[in-house]
């Protein structure tokens, strides 16, 4: 079994200039002082394991809560961002990585992305 959180802050703070630390008791990611990425486990009780990251718009939110309902959802209390189900065999890490890159890229400040970004 893989433990979730190890996984999302490996892919985290892989990424330059990042920082972690609890922001509404979960275990948060930061870079240059904007949420990428949040870790939650059973979140006010729902049960679910998710890494909540950053969309680029409310219709590449929509396109992928229709394509996949198994794997993504709306997170509470986060409305222009997504979820993504880390429970189960068949996580595909390297997506759930993906994902965390690209939603740092949307809160990177530019002279991250312009020096190369990730």
């Amino acid at each position: 079994m893989t433990d979730p959180l190890r996984k999302v802050r490996e892919a985290a703070l892989e990424l330059p200039e990042t920082a972690e630390r609890l922001s509404h008791g979960q275990p948060t990611f930061f870079v240059a002082g904007k949420q990428f990425a949040q870790f939650r486990d059973n979140h006010h009780g729902d049960a679910k394991t998710v890494v909540c990251v950053r969309v680029s718009s409310l219709d590449e939110q929509t396109m992928l809560l229709e394509a996949d309902p198994e794997t993504y959802s709306k997170p509470a209390y986060m409305p222009s961002w997504l979820s993504i189900s880390l429970i189960g065999e068949d996580v595909d890490w390297d997506h759930v990585a993906d994902r965390i890159a690209t939603s740092w890229e949307l809160a990177a400040p530019r002279r991250l992305l312009e020096a190369g970004g990730r």
